[in-house]
């Protein structure tokens, strides 16, 4: 079973075997980061955050327990469904694609845990950022969370074997044509399946570049969800924008 290149993660987002093999994920992290961010922005409890891509709702789930009104959203059809039961008065979810406009605004949009740069073209990416900031009330803040890809080439871990539920999934990883590229094959339900994850190689520059262009006025820059300072060292390349 092969994914067109391009739109990958519509495949992939959408199977059973991805939610199994990131199903150990471990939460504390995600949930530091949370607080820590609101807290450091201020960030008032009538605050709407949008969660774009959601994902299952992990983060959107935690910052609608620390008191926000939450909308998430996602192009997974399978994870909205399985992110719907944790609904309630202050939290939703809803399918949307990145590259689409939205039908509301936010005081805060929420992009985390690397979920960007799936295009190989620039335009793509820089479309969706005009979209997050279209889609912020006056004043709101994006908050962008992206991986040091300095560190992710100096520690890259190019095979591995992850042994999830019955599953092995071998795992390769290398840097192609400008993307951090993970190929994922294993044998499931008597069938082998092959998929890869394809994210942009991009450096703080780069992606600076990007904000820029559509706009956006960086306000700060973080190297871990302590919102410690960048460094080529950083685990994450975190962007706060206005």
């Amino acid at each position: 079973m092969n994914n067109s290149q391009k739109d990958w993660f519509t495949d992939w987002f959408n199977t059973k075997y991805y939610h199994i093999l990131y199903k150990n994920r471990d939460d504390s992290d995600a949930q530091l980061f949370m607080r820590n961010i609101t807290d450091f922005l201020k960030l008032p409890l009538t605050t709407h955050i949008l969660d774009l891509p959601c994902g299952k709702g992990r983060h959107a789930v935690f910052l609608n327990k620390l008191g926000y009104k939450v909308t998430g959203g996602d192009l997974s059809k399978n994870s909205i469904q399985s992110a719907k039961k944790f609904e309630n008065d202050s939290l939703h979810f809803k399918v949307h694609d990145m590259r689409k406009p939205f039908r509301q605004n936010y005081d805060a949009i929420f992009n985390l845990f690397t979920s960007f740069g799936y295009f190989d073209d620039d335009k793509e990416d820089v479309l969706i950022l005009d979209n997050i900031k279209q889609g912020l009330n006056k004043d709101g803040y994006f908050v962008f969370d992206f991986m040091n890809v300095l560190k992710v080439k100096n520690n890259l871990v190019e095979k591995e074997v992850k042994e999830i539920d019955g599953i092995s999934f071998n795992i390769q990883r290398e840097i192609v044509d400008g993307f951090i590229q993970k190929h994922i094959s294993f044998n499931a339900d008597n069938e082998d399946h092959s998929y890869t994850e394809r994210v942009k190689y991009l450096e703080s520059e780069k992606l600076i570049s990007y904000f820029k262009e559509v706009g956006f006025s960086i306000e700060h820059i973080f190297g871990d969800y302590d919102l410690s300072s960048f460094t080529n060292n950083s685990n994450r390349l975190i962007l706060v924008a206005k």
